[in-house]
This record gives C-alpha cells, structure tokens and sequence, in this order.
C-alpha cells in the first residue's frame, strides 16, 4: 500500500480488490474483484461482497451489508441510527455503549446512484435501481427502479443483456 492509504490490519481483503488512494478502511470484509474508489470509508462491522464498484466519496457505515455485484454511485451516505444524538442522558458525549447498531443491506446485483443516502433498516432488493439524489427511506422490492425524496418505486426493471460478471455462477 502507499502511504495515502489506511487500512487497518484487521481487514479482511480479497483476492484482487482494486484500491484508490485517500481510503479509510477498518474492521471490514471487501470480497474479491471489488474496486473502491477515492475517499471512502468503510467502517468496522460492514461488508462488501465480490464484484462491487464502490465510487469516491462514499461513506458504509457499521452494521451496512453489501452482497455481490453491487454498483455503488458517487457520495453515497450510509447511515445506521434512526435517532442520532452527540450526548447521552448524562450529557456526556455517546460511547458505543449507548446505542445500537440499525443494520442496512443491498441486496445482490443492486445499483445505487450518486448522492444517494440509504437510512438504516432498510433492504434494497436485488437487482434494484436507485435514482441519483434519492433517499431511501423503506424497504426497495427487487427488480424496481425508484427514485425522490423519499424514494418511491418508479417502473419495474427493463430486462437488459449484461455480460455476466467474472466469478458469477
């Protein structure tokens, strides 16, 4: 690696992931063939399956699961807490110890565009598509395509011909 690059030693790398430089990676699996782009950061506790594309500028949050052949646009927000607060009761600033994790997973084959932010929770289907600048706010349907704020279902997915993806079954 170069010295614009942090990655923790408790990654879990696979086989021939393709990494920019101005990356925060810690305590998280990226499978093989996944390429991430320039400032992202994934933190500990997510995953990212085989075959991704994870563009610049991308924050996966913990408790964020990512399958197999997964597009992720440009400046995509992950968020894991329905009711973020900076201070717990007491008034002291919040530790792990006062909140719980939300989890979020993109389904297989899913494509989410740029700027997009996915609030915890929720499941986007396989093969869905999410419109550049949505949010998403409830569960995505496979096969959909969906788009605003909040994010609402669109169209079904055309069917198009795409050349199978190295490794895929």
């Amino acid at each position: 690696m170069n010295e614009f690059v942090c990655i923790a030693s408790d990654v879990k790398l696979g086989e021939n992931v393709k990494l920019s430089r101005f990356i925060n990676l810690y305590g998280c699996e990226v499978g093989d063939q996944t390429k991430i782009g320039a400032f992202v950061e994934i933190q500990k506790n997510a995953k990212v399956g085989k075959n991704c594309k994870i563009s610049s500028h991308t924050f996966i949050c913990e408790g964020v699961t990512i399958e197999d052949n997964v597009f992720i646009g440009h400046g995509v927000t992950f968020i894991n807490d329905t009711y973020p607060r900076a201070t717990a009761a007491d008034g002291q600033l919040q530790t792990e110890a006062d909140w719980k994790v939300e989890p979020t997973l993109v389904k297989k084959g899913a494509s989410v565009g740029s700027g997009v932010t996915v609030l915890s929770n929720v499941t986007i289907g396989e093969r869905a598509i999410v419109g550049a600048g949505s949010v998403v706010t409830k569960d995505v349907p496979a096969d959909t395509i969906v788009a605003g704020n909040p994010a609402r279902v669109l169209r079904g997915v055309p069917d198009i011909d795409v050349a199978p993806t190295a490794g895929a079954a």
